[in-house]
């Protein structure tokens, strides 16, 4: 079963989105199936198989959130990071300016699902790799 650390040392190769796709299936190895990241306070929560999961308590106190989504200030500036033109912090800070509560991820299904302060889906894309 994966642990933290473990899930943390092949998060620490990510220095930009275009990164992603290969700690994606470096957790993929580890044994997780889906995770779930939250923008206000950088918290997530994986998941396995036999309902074994790991948490990441909150990282930093809580980003104020926008109401509204803005879908393409969100797309425009995610695909700036993931090109690599942005670092981690500012594409989080940017996820809480254009309302993006949180993203998850299923590894089965190999999408990142992007959902607004009110659950519903702003944006599902398929990860390449």
């Amino acid at each position: 079963m994966f642990t933290i650390e473990a899930i943390k040392a092949a998060h620490s190769k990510v220095k930009s989105g275009a990164d992603f796709p290969a700690y994606i299936q470096e957790i993929k190895a580890l044994g997780v199936s889906h995770y779930e990241a939250f923008v206000a306070d950088g918290r997530m929560n994986y998941y396995g198989t036999n309902d074994h999961a790991a948490r990441v308590p909150a990282k930093y106190d809580n980003l104020e959130m926008a109401s509204q989504v803005n879908t393409d200030e969100f797309i425009s500036e995610l695909k700036a990071h993931q090109q690599g033109k942005t670092d981690f912090l500012t594409f989080i800070t940017m996820c809480a300016r254009c309302g993006i509560e949180k993203w998850e991820i299923d590894m089965g299904a190999m999408t990142c699902t992007y959902f607004d302060v009110n659950g519903n889906k702003a944006l599902v894309e398929m990860i390449p790799g």
